[in-house]
């Protein structure tokens, strides 16, 4: 580790003001957790599930680019992993230098994005270092969250919905220096008030999970759920799914949380959701040995939702993709929505469509958030009624590692990443607030110990 790179941590670590904070030198070069353009062939030809992450997986220095002015440079404490590291981390469903290189292509900034290296990660806590020219509502020395929806906002495509920008994308996946590393750069539409009962890794895992499951449940550009309403989740104590136990949660509506071991049931019933099925336990198979979906299985699933609330679910909160899709479509409810964001178990999909069209349900493409949905997602972790699900932390170092649990499931809730934080624990300014939360802030920790 540099010098200069020490001083930053060292400086956020006391707490120095931030004009003292834009006095320090910014280093040519910092540490990222980044895959090689060289080494997108590495995986050629094997199985999703042989392609190791801690093959590919590099962690070493970078060059710090240029910022643009609507840009600012933060020094990362923490950061966390989400099912797109994995994606950069296996090439899959393809190489993501491509997107670099579409990119670069757009401008004379956009062409710092297009390197031999590509620096991961769509989440990060922090400490602004250095603002571009043009920002004006944040300074050097605030502590912020980062929000991965990386939009262009002359596009005019971008102000309904950002989300909808013909040029969208996910920093850290689609962009290169993400929140990986000691240091990212991200523009000003992306940064977000740090929560202050929380510590920097417990801040770092929330954004991109809590965001995506905030316009999927509350928003209107997702389900909108209203009260007493029933909502079907699958991995519900995952990254995505656990946030919407929340958001159902506190909506006033009836979660019905779908996961694969005692385990993860009992965190739930800590969490407050009363109905959880066991789906190992009871032994779904939504597929059959011939390669055929058996609805005898969708119907028998049917059925226990109904013994557990009395009727079919109003939403089906869909993120699995091939494995449930059918299931998903056949339990919704006549008139309900089937909302998905991801296919994590295969992208080509199979329903059968007689139980869509003739029973008037919708199927919905949701995808991460715009910035007023991060930015109310972020305000309901800072008021405390919105809770992490860290579960488990691992240093910058053991990316690869991290990635790899998440690519075989082996974890609950989010795993995070410490970047310049040397330790667990850091972070925290409202000490009082958090010791009335502690309880909820740790439930995944204390039930993955």
């Amino acid at each position: 580790m540099s010098s200069e790179i020490d001083a930053i941590r060292q400086a956020v670590l006391d707490g120095v003001r931030g004009e003292d904070l834009a006095a320090l030198p910014v280093p040519e070069a910092a540490r990222g957790a980044l895959v090689r353009a060289s080494e997108q062939e590495m995986f050629d030809g094997l199985p999703s599930e042989e392609k190791d992450p801690r093959k590919s997986v590099h962690v070493e220095e970078f060059p710090i680019p240029e910022l643009a002015p609507d840009e600012a440079l933060v020094a990362v404490m923490a950061s966390s992993i989400n099912f797109n590291t994995v994606w950069t981390s296996i090439f899959e469903p393809l190489p993501t230098f491509a997107f670099l290189k579409r990119l670069g292509r757009e401008s004379v900034w956009g062409a710092r994005h297009d390197q031999p290296f590509h620096v991961m990660g769509s989440d990060a806590a922090g400490v602004i270092l250095r603002t571009g020219s043009a920002i004006r509502m944040w300074r050097p020395g605030d502590e912020v969250t980062i929000h991965c929806n990386y939009v262009d906002d002359q596009d005019p495509s971008a102000h309904d919905d950002s989300m909808l920008a013909s040029n969208q994308r996910i920093w850290g996946f689609e962009s290169n220096y993400g929140g990986l590393a000691e240091l990212t750069v991200v523009k000003a539409n992306q940064l977000m008030p740090k929560p202050r009962q929380l510590t920097w890794e417990e801040a770092a895992v929330n954004a991109l999970t809590n965001s995506t499951s905030y316009r999927m449940i509350v928003s209107p550009n997702g389900a909108q759920m209203t009260q007493d309403q029933v909502v079907l989740i699958w991995g519900a104590s995952g990254g995505i799914g656990a946030y919407a136990c929340q958001y159902v949660l506190n909506g006033g509506g009836i979660p019905v949380g779908v996961v694969s071991n005692p385990q993860r049931a009992a965190v739930l019933r800590e969490m407050g959701v009363e109905h959880v099925i066991d789906r190992k336990a009871e032994g779904y198979r939504f597929w059959g040995d011939d390669g055929r979906q058996d609805q005898a299985e969708w119907r028998r699933f049917g059925k226990k939702i109904r013994e557990l609330v009395g009727r079919d679910p109003d939403i089906v909160f869909e993120h699995p993709g091939r494995q449930t899709m059918g299931a998903s479509v056949f339990v919704c409810k006549r008139g309900g929505m089937v909302i998905t964001c991801a296919a994590t178990s295969g992208y080509t999909i199979e329903y059968d469509n007689r139980y869509l069209w003739m029973n008037l349900k919708t199927i919905k493409g949701s995808h991460f958030a715009n910035y007023r949905e991060a930015y109310a997602a972020n305000q309901l972790v800072a008021e405390g009624r919105i809770q992490p699900t860290l579960s488990k932390t691992f240093t910058l170092d053991e990316t690869g590692e991290a990635a790899y649990e998440v690519h075989h499931n082996r974890h609950e809730g989010k795993l995070g990443v410490l970047c310049l934080a040397p330790e667990p624990g850091l972070g925290v300014s409202d000490p009082q607030r958090r010791e009335e939360l502690l309880p909820k802030i740790t439930l995944f920790r204390r039930h993955q110990d």
